[in-house]
């Protein structure tokens, strides 16, 4: 099991990014939100899951341990495959599936793409007793303190290759359509990506 890599960044795109380590470039999916800390040509470390198949090795990589572990519980439900648990984490951050797993906010585990209102229960029957502890409140949309989305989305896109001013249009054209409560930073990457893919 690889259990987390360290190296320079060698490339990045939308679905994930490539890892130098010991002269060998690893290629880790990733969610929009572990990509928006990454930079081509910076030292990063990575908690990663390596996923096995009869015809295929996937590693999957995460910004810290405790969204790989959340990663890899979540597959532990019926009908929950590795695609599924990393849509899972690029639309809500881990508090918030903890809390929605725990309350068993079925609305919430629904915005997940993939997971219909069955799944949704199934996942709360299943998981709500492994899940750790859940926080008091995790009401605050996820990102770094004190850097608003706009600037976290649009760094995350000029680090995924982007040009500032391509980053601005994104972010603006994602803006007008943004809702209350204010979505997570990885949604509202995503949309800006997507954006960007129907511009060109």
């Amino acid at each position: 099991m690889i259990a987390s890599v360290r190296g320079l960044v060698a490339a990045l795109a939308p679905e994930g990014a490539v890892v130098e380590v010991g002269g060998v470039g690893l290629a880790v999916q990733c969610t929009p939100g572990t990509l928006a800390g990454l930079r081509i040509g910076v030292e990063a470390r990575l908690a990663t899951s390596l996923v096995v198949r009869e015809d295929s090795l996937t590693l999957y990589g995460f910004a810290d341990d405790d969204e790989k572990h959340l990663f890899e519980l979540l597959q532990t439900a019926s009908g929950v495959g590795p695609r599924l648990a990393q849509a899972a984490l690029a639309v809500l951050p881990p508090d918030q599936i903890r809390k929605a797993l725990a309350n068993a906010d079925i609305a919430t585990l629904t915005r997940v793409p993939g997971i219909g209102k069955k799944g949704a229960e199934r996942l709360v029957l299943e998981l709500r007793d492994r899940i750790g502890p859940v926080p008091v409140s995790v009401d605050a949309p996820a990102g770094r303190p004190g850097v608003t989305w706009p600037e976290q989305v649009r760094q995350a896109l000029t680090g995924l290759g982007w040009t500032a001013s391509q980053a601005d249009q994104a972010v603006a054209a994602v803006a007008e359509g943004v809702e209350e409560p204010l979505p997570p930073v990885p949604v509202l990457l995503k949309r800006a990506i997507q954006t960007l893919g129907r511009a060109r």
